[in-house]
Protein backbone atom coordinates (compact mmCIF):
# COMPACT_ATOMS: atom_id res chain seq x y z
CA UNK A 1 0.00 0.00 0.00
CA UNK A 2 0.97 3.75 -1.19
CA UNK A 3 0.72 6.49 1.50
CA UNK A 4 1.59 9.72 0.66
CA UNK A 5 0.58 13.89 2.40
CA UNK A 6 -2.85 14.74 1.28
CA UNK A 7 -2.91 18.42 1.16
CA UNK A 8 -6.16 19.49 1.22
CA UNK A 9 -6.89 22.46 -1.64
CA UNK A 10 -8.70 25.08 -0.68
CA UNK A 11 -11.42 26.78 -3.42
CA UNK A 12 -10.89 29.99 -4.96
CA UNK A 13 -13.30 32.97 -3.66
CA UNK A 14 -15.91 33.42 -6.60
CA UNK A 15 -15.32 36.91 -8.83
CA UNK A 16 -17.81 38.22 -10.75
CA UNK A 17 -20.25 35.05 -10.81
CA UNK A 18 -17.80 32.32 -11.19
CA UNK A 19 -18.60 29.75 -8.86
CA UNK A 20 -16.20 28.89 -6.08
CA UNK A 21 -12.81 26.87 -6.96
CA UNK A 22 -13.01 27.94 -11.03
CA UNK A 23 -9.97 30.25 -11.89
CA UNK A 24 -11.10 34.01 -11.44
CA UNK A 25 -11.72 35.48 -14.67
CA UNK A 26 -10.25 38.98 -16.09
CA UNK A 27 -12.70 40.96 -16.83
CA UNK A 28 -10.78 44.16 -18.73
CA UNK A 29 -11.69 47.49 -16.84
CA UNK A 30 -12.95 45.26 -14.32
CA UNK A 31 -10.39 43.25 -12.56
CA UNK A 32 -7.28 44.57 -13.89
CA UNK A 33 -6.44 48.09 -11.95
CA UNK A 34 -6.71 50.92 -14.16
CA UNK A 35 -3.49 53.37 -14.65
CA UNK A 36 -3.84 56.74 -17.15
CA UNK A 37 -2.02 55.86 -20.29
CA UNK A 38 1.43 57.19 -20.15
CA UNK A 39 2.18 60.65 -20.74
CA UNK A 40 -1.27 61.60 -19.20
CA UNK A 41 -1.38 65.16 -17.37
CA UNK A 42 2.17 65.38 -18.50
CA UNK A 43 0.95 68.72 -20.42
CA UNK A 44 -1.00 70.17 -17.33
CA UNK A 45 2.47 71.62 -15.21
CA UNK A 46 2.82 73.67 -18.50
CA UNK A 47 -0.60 75.03 -18.75
CA UNK A 48 -0.18 76.81 -15.51
CA UNK A 49 3.62 77.97 -16.42
CA UNK A 50 2.23 79.70 -19.26
CA UNK A 51 -0.72 81.10 -16.66
CA UNK A 52 1.70 82.15 -14.30
CA UNK A 53 4.18 84.18 -17.37
CA UNK A 54 1.03 85.81 -18.58
CA UNK A 55 -0.33 87.33 -15.18
CA UNK A 56 3.33 87.93 -14.05
CA UNK A 57 3.48 90.76 -17.19
CA UNK A 58 -0.01 91.95 -16.57
CA UNK A 59 1.62 93.12 -13.07
CA UNK A 60 4.80 93.94 -14.45
CA UNK A 61 3.26 96.01 -18.11
CA UNK A 62 1.76 98.60 -16.08
CA UNK A 63 4.22 99.60 -13.97
CA UNK A 64 6.77 100.01 -17.18
CA UNK A 65 4.20 101.99 -18.63
CA UNK A 66 3.81 104.25 -15.67
CA UNK A 67 7.04 104.74 -14.90
CA UNK A 68 8.81 104.89 -18.14
CA UNK A 69 5.41 106.69 -19.91
CA UNK A 70 5.66 104.24 -22.66
CA UNK A 71 2.88 105.71 -24.73
CA UNK A 72 -0.15 103.07 -23.79
CA UNK A 73 -2.25 104.36 -20.45
CA UNK A 74 0.81 106.88 -19.59
CA UNK A 75 2.59 108.95 -22.18
CA UNK A 76 6.15 111.07 -21.29
CA UNK A 77 5.00 113.53 -19.81
CA UNK A 78 3.04 111.16 -17.40
CA UNK A 79 6.03 108.68 -16.26
CA UNK A 80 6.71 108.57 -12.85
CA UNK A 81 10.49 108.97 -13.59
CA UNK A 82 9.18 112.60 -15.12
CA UNK A 83 7.36 113.87 -12.29
CA UNK A 84 4.02 111.81 -13.22
CA UNK A 85 1.45 111.09 -10.09
CA UNK A 86 0.64 107.00 -11.40
CA UNK A 87 -2.60 106.53 -8.78
CA UNK A 88 -3.75 109.84 -9.87
CA UNK A 89 -5.55 108.64 -13.01
CA UNK A 90 -7.45 105.72 -11.60
CA UNK A 91 -8.04 106.10 -8.00
CA UNK A 92 -9.35 110.14 -8.89
CA UNK A 93 -11.97 108.09 -11.69
CA UNK A 94 -13.09 105.95 -8.55
CA UNK A 95 -17.03 104.84 -9.06
CA UNK A 96 -19.06 103.01 -6.13
CA UNK A 97 -19.77 102.81 -2.80
CA UNK A 98 -16.39 103.56 -2.14
CA UNK A 99 -15.11 106.20 -4.38
CA UNK A 100 -15.41 108.84 -1.47
CA UNK A 101 -11.94 106.97 -0.18
CA UNK A 102 -10.19 106.37 -2.97
CA UNK A 103 -10.42 109.97 -4.13
CA UNK A 104 -9.47 111.09 -0.72
CA UNK A 105 -5.97 108.64 -1.60
CA UNK A 106 -5.88 109.56 -4.97
CA UNK A 107 -2.35 110.84 -5.43
CA UNK A 108 -0.48 110.68 -2.15
CA UNK A 109 2.84 109.57 -1.85
CA UNK A 110 2.78 106.42 0.03
CA UNK A 111 -0.41 105.41 -2.43
CA UNK A 112 1.77 105.91 -5.45
CA UNK A 113 4.69 103.93 -4.19
CA UNK A 114 2.80 101.23 -3.71
CA UNK A 115 0.96 101.63 -6.36
CA UNK A 116 4.45 101.00 -8.56
CA UNK A 117 6.52 98.74 -6.20
CA UNK A 118 3.29 96.43 -5.45
CA UNK A 119 3.40 95.50 -9.49
CA UNK A 120 6.71 95.58 -9.71
CA UNK A 121 6.97 92.89 -6.76
CA UNK A 122 4.42 90.95 -7.93
CA UNK A 123 5.25 90.65 -11.56
CA UNK A 124 8.77 89.66 -11.21
CA UNK A 125 7.96 87.28 -8.68
CA UNK A 126 5.96 85.40 -10.63
CA UNK A 127 7.71 85.22 -13.72
CA UNK A 128 11.33 84.02 -11.83
CA UNK A 129 8.64 81.38 -10.16
CA UNK A 130 9.90 82.74 -6.72
CA UNK A 131 8.35 83.93 -3.50
CA UNK A 132 5.22 83.00 -5.02
CA UNK A 133 3.34 82.42 -1.49
CA UNK A 134 3.52 86.67 -0.48
CA UNK A 135 3.03 87.40 -4.47
CA UNK A 136 -0.05 85.81 -4.85
CA UNK A 137 -1.41 86.86 -1.35
CA UNK A 138 -0.30 90.49 -2.51
CA UNK A 139 -1.58 90.28 -5.60
CA UNK A 140 -5.00 89.05 -5.20
CA UNK A 141 -5.71 91.61 -1.91
CA UNK A 142 -4.59 94.89 -5.19
CA UNK A 143 -6.70 92.80 -7.43
CA UNK A 144 -9.84 93.04 -4.82
CA UNK A 145 -8.71 96.46 -4.13
CA UNK A 146 -8.92 97.49 -7.67
CA UNK A 147 -11.94 95.85 -8.24
CA UNK A 148 -14.25 97.48 -5.20
CA UNK A 149 -12.88 100.81 -6.93
CA UNK A 150 -15.20 100.47 -9.97
CA UNK A 151 -18.22 98.96 -8.66
CA UNK A 152 -20.40 97.31 -10.53
CA UNK A 153 -17.98 96.51 -13.30
CA UNK A 154 -19.40 97.53 -16.90
CA UNK A 155 -20.16 94.25 -17.73
CA UNK A 156 -21.64 92.46 -14.93
CA UNK A 157 -23.20 93.18 -11.98
CA UNK A 158 -20.28 92.10 -9.46
CA UNK A 159 -17.85 90.09 -11.48
CA UNK A 160 -14.91 91.18 -13.56
CA UNK A 161 -11.43 89.66 -14.73
CA UNK A 162 -10.21 91.15 -11.16
CA UNK A 163 -11.79 88.98 -9.32
CA UNK A 164 -10.71 85.63 -12.32
CA UNK A 165 -6.66 86.63 -11.94
CA UNK A 166 -7.09 86.78 -7.97
CA UNK A 167 -8.53 83.81 -8.20
CA UNK A 168 -5.74 82.39 -10.77
CA UNK A 169 -3.40 83.74 -8.06
CA UNK A 170 -4.32 81.44 -5.37
CA UNK A 171 -4.03 78.80 -7.72
CA UNK A 172 -0.94 78.96 -9.11
CA UNK A 173 0.55 78.60 -5.61
CA UNK A 174 -1.63 75.27 -4.98
CA UNK A 175 -0.15 73.98 -7.98
CA UNK A 176 3.00 74.84 -6.92
CA UNK A 177 3.54 76.64 -10.74
CA UNK A 178 7.19 78.15 -9.84
CA UNK A 179 8.48 74.95 -9.58
CA UNK A 180 8.54 74.50 -13.57
CA UNK A 181 10.32 76.70 -15.77
CA UNK A 182 10.89 79.02 -12.65
CA UNK A 183 13.26 78.89 -9.83
CA UNK A 184 10.91 78.09 -7.43
CA UNK A 185 12.69 74.80 -6.02
CA UNK A 186 15.97 76.66 -5.46
CA UNK A 187 14.20 79.26 -3.71
CA UNK A 188 12.82 77.36 -1.66
CA UNK A 189 15.78 75.32 -0.48
CA UNK A 190 17.57 78.95 0.56
CA UNK A 191 17.71 78.08 4.56
CA UNK A 192 16.13 81.43 5.49
CA UNK A 193 12.91 80.46 3.21
CA UNK A 194 13.17 76.77 4.93
CA UNK A 195 12.61 79.01 8.02
CA UNK A 196 10.00 81.21 7.04
CA UNK A 197 7.74 79.20 5.02
CA UNK A 198 5.22 81.70 3.89
CA UNK A 199 7.87 83.41 1.84
CA UNK A 200 8.01 80.04 -0.41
Amino acid sequence: MTTGTYTPTRPSPAVNGDSPGDTPSRVPGVNAPTRPAKGERSYVPYLWVAIRLCVGWTFLWPFMDKMFGLGHDSTSAQAWINGGNPSQGFLSGSIGPFSSFYHSIAGAGIVNVLFMVGPLGIGVALLLGVAMRPAAAAGAAMLVLMWSASLPPDQDIFMDNHIIYALLLVGLVVVGAGKTFGFGKRWEQISFIQRHRWLA
